[in-house]
């Protein structure tokens, strides 16, 4: 059996360890040649109720949810409960025999006596490991690249640990080799090149890249696995990593750490940034660099903690008392986490203002394939100066930018102040002074280069899709699939301050169709407030789930109808 792409669901409630067949299986399926791409879809709960992992295989690049389900692995008996919308005629349905038949379905079912077969190693322990053995067989994975992998997932835990995950997927194999399935996708050679990658990962990567040396945050999910990544990174990388006592603690340790000299991050979700609006102010007025990653997932409150939505480009874009520029950037690729996370830290050292990194759950659960990035050709700029004796923090200059000196290192006095102040930094109320700080701060970003929209497709199509964020994918793969001609999509990398191209291109279009993962169309209402720009068609999805490719084929395909 041949298609395009192949979406495999693994099934199991939260503790079962998914993490360890994904991770393992990824890698494998790179290794082996294929493009792959895993969105998760996690339970608020450390464990039991049902976790799904949809791990898509592919000839071409891929980073997109689907809805249906070509192979479902139940290893929990609840499994096929949330699952049903989703079956059909084709899905083949593996795993053990009552997990399998506790729900009726159309599908085809192949029961494995995992249970059995786990008692003969002492311990359903290797039971993950069985599956990986069973999707390895079905899609022609190269046998001696798993066992490679095993003995290096499980060298740490000793040789009969090894030896054990070996027989498993062995017992795996064999199972699989019983059935009548087979699934064939073309391979890519030159992905056995590239590199199997978390979306947390990418951000922790970029910030690496960028001179991240400092980062201090209160753990919030699904922010916490970048504060873990680089946590793991200290001693490798020189990065100092603290965890703090709240949000409040993190954003001014990181502003501390700016005027100290070195480069900062705060990783957090919605709930955590809302107490940082403050320190986000802060560093408005004192003119200190700061970078921040804002994990979104949604609210309000508490809202769905482990799942995603788009909902936080508002609070981004209005965080802090009074006026301020900031950056506001949104990766919807692999290499986007990258290279926009180490770019968010040359802006912040550049301009001296905030810079922000939004992404959500969705983006920073999910892995995928990504080609290897040549670090050589970014730039890392230090623009910090050593102070003269007439040294003044606040300078009035032409571009709004003042020279940015370090305590300790130079003549000068480098006086920081949260109070309206005067070019040396001390407190004032003139009226005139006030006036000519704020001006000067405002222009700071006249000279600005923005990085400008993404085209895939015509540019000048009647019809233009556009979107941020971890829509991207989606978005792409179904405008790729309706091969219309006359249809194009435009992602935005920076959703603010807006691309200077951006009224042209929008202009240029006969019809606007907007995709955000939020209620409310923030981008959008963003998009018409400053440029006076409806949109024509707008379709959001806000229930926690991101869009299945399906989903935006037929919403944009009754548009072009």
């Amino acid at each position: 059996m041949e298609r395009q792409s192949y979406s495999i669901v693994l099934s199991a409630e939260a503790g079962q360890g998914l993490q360890t067949i994904e991770s393992l299986f990824i890698s494998l399926l790179q290794k082996s040649g294929y493009h792959a791409f895993i969105a998760k879809e996690l339970m608020s709960r450390v464990r039991g109720g049902n976790n799904t992992s949809e791990i898509r295989i592919a000839p071409k690049p891929v980073q997109a949810f689907v809805g249906r389900i070509d192979v479902l692995i139940v290893l929990s008996k609840d499994g096929l409960d949330r699952l049903l919308d989703r079956i059909d005629g084709d899905t083949l349905i593996i795993g053990e025999e009552d997990y399998i038949t506790a729900q009726k379905t159309d599908a085809r079912l192949y029961a494995v006596n995992v249970k059995e077969q786990m008692e003969k190693l002492g311990s359903q322990l290797y039971t993950n490991t069985f599956f990986i053995g069973v999707l390895s067989t079905l899609f022609s994975c190269d046998e001696s690249i798993a066992h490679s992998l095993l003995s290096e997932q499980f060298s740490r835990k000793g040789e009969d640990i090894v030896k054990n995950n070996i027989k498993a997927f062995d017992f795996g194999k064999g199972a699989a080799e019983k059935s009548d399935y087979h699934f064939s996708v073309k391979r890519d050679e030159t992905v056995t090149t590239m590199k199997a990658i978390k979306g947390f990962e990418t951000i922790g990567i970029g910030a690496l890249s960028g001179g991240c040396n400092f980062l201090a945050s209160y753990p919030m999910s699904p922010a916490t696995s970048v504060m873990v990544y680089l946590a793991s990174h200290e001693r490798s990388h020189s990065v100092l990593v603290e965890q703090a006592e709240d949000e409040i603690a993190a954003i001014n340790m990181a502003l501390g750490a700016w005027y100290a000299g070195a480069r900062a991050m705060v990783t957090t979700s919605g709930g955590g940034f809302a107490l940082m609006s403050e320190g986000i102010s802060l560093s408005g007025i004192t003119e200190t660099p700061v970078v921040v990653h804002l994990a979104q997932r949604p609210g309000p409150g508490t809202g769905l903690p482990t799942r995603t939505e788009q909902g936080d480009l508002n609070l981004a874009l209005y965080s802090g008392h009074g006026d301020f520029p900031r950056v506001i950037l949104a990766p919807g690729t692999w290499e986007d986490g990258v290279l926009l996370t180490h770019k968010a830290f040359e802006i912040a050292d550049a301009y001296q203002i905030p810079v922000f990194v939004l992404t959500d759950q969705y983006y920073l659960d999910g892995e995928g394939i990504m080609e290897k990035v040549d670090f050589s050709k970014l730039e890392r700029t230090n623009h910090v100066v050593r102070s003269e004796s007439t040294y003044k923090r606040y300078k009035i200059t032409d571009s709004g930018i003042s020279e940015r000196a370090i305590p300790g290192q130079g003549k000068g006095f480098v006086c920081v102040d949260s109070d309206e102040h005067t070019e040396d930094g001390r407190i004032t109320e003139s009226a005139a002074v006030r006036q000519t700080m704020m001006d000067k701060r405002m222009r700071k970003l006249s000279a600005y280069q923005d990085i400008e929209p993404r085209i895939i497709g015509d540019e000048n199509s009647d019809t233009l899709v556009v979107g941020w964020g971890s829509t991207y994918g989606a978005i792409k793969e179904a405008v790729e699939e309706l091969g219309d001609d006359n249809l194009a999509f435009a992602f935005f990398p920076q959703v603010h301050p807006l691309p200077s191209r951006t009224k042209e291109l929008l202009d240029s279009a006969k019809h606007l169709i907007l995709v955000e993962n939020n209620a409310s169309a923030q981008f959008g209402q963003l998009i018409r407030r400053e440029l006076g720009i409806t949109f024509d068609t707008t379709i959001l999805q806000y229930n926690g789930s991101p869009f299945s490719v399906e989903q935006l084929v037929e919403r944009i395909g009754e548009v072009l109808a």
